[in-house]
């Protein structure tokens, strides 16, 4: 966003933007959450801003588990349960896992133990050699998709756990081969989404993925928090994930 569109959407001069941006002049508290807003800042980035600019912080930051939370909580077992028979998570800002639907569990078979044991980074479980990967089926589709959108999370934060996390998940080994040869063509699914093609028992199961958030959170952890929901990306899959659960879908 240049200057001008921020000073536009924030309705200051540019001007005073330029003052500010340049330190000769001291910004209102207000002024700092107004463009925090405009440029969709993190709330954890907020309350930085807050503190350079000799402020105190003004969003909390709780654990998940604090009674404050509770409805909270309650709304994302809800989401997590409703979403059955599909597969369903929560993560935190790291990619811990937080929660998850009973559908999961099913699709972690063969996982190494050591990747199970709390607190599980999903990434890492995903992409390490002894996790899934090996799975996988277009792995190195998976495998890109997964590190652009913690690029881009990094990009955002900042976030020094994360950037070494990124270079971890890097570090990784990529299948040999064909670079195409297990990949998914855009036409099949219409160009849209990257499936995620899972090797199980039952065949492969191929499944979208949609990311869902609190629309109007004032508490870091809740901004933080995302819900992970996987999708049957053909009959197939919801066929035989309505038949593991036991049920018709």
């Amino acid at each position: 966003m240049s200057q001008l569109d921020l000073a536009c959407e924030a309705d200051i001069s540019t001007r005073h933007l330029s003052f500010v941006e340049t330190g000769r002049a001291q910004p209102s508290r207000d002024m700092i959450l107004h463009l925090a807003e405009r440029l969709e800042v993190p709330l954890r980035e907020r309350n930085t801003l807050l503190v350079a600019a000799g402020y105190a912080p003004m969003f909390p930051e709780r654990i998940l588990a604090d009674p404050a939370l509770s409805a909270a909580r309650r709304a994302v077992d809800l989401v997590l349960s409703g979403h059955e028979p599909f597969p369903a998570l929560a993560v935190d800002r790291h990619w811990t896992l937080v929660a998850s639907n009973n559908a999961v569990t099913p699709l972690l078979a063969g996982a190494g133990p050591a990747l199970l044991q709390p607190p599980v980074n999903v990434l890492r479980l995903s992409l390490h050699p002894a996790g899934l990967a090996p799975r996988i089926a277009n792995l190195r589709q998976w495998r890109s998709h997964l590190l652009t959108r913690l690029q881009h999370q990094i990009d955002v934060t900042a976030d020094s756990l994360l950037l070494e996390l990124l270079r971890e998940l890097r570090d990784y080994p990529v299948p040999d081969g064909d670079a195409t040869s297990n990949e998914v063509s855009e036409e099949e699914y219409a160009g849209i989404v990257v499936p995620l093609q899972l090797v199980t028992d039952a065949g492969v199961l191929a499944f979208f993925s949609t990311t869902t958030v609190f629309g109007t959170p004032v508490d870091i952890t809740l901004s933080e928090l995302a819900i992970e929901s996987f999708f049957p990306a053909d009959a197939h899959t919801a066929a035989t994930l309505g038949r593991m659960a036991g049920r018709q879908v």
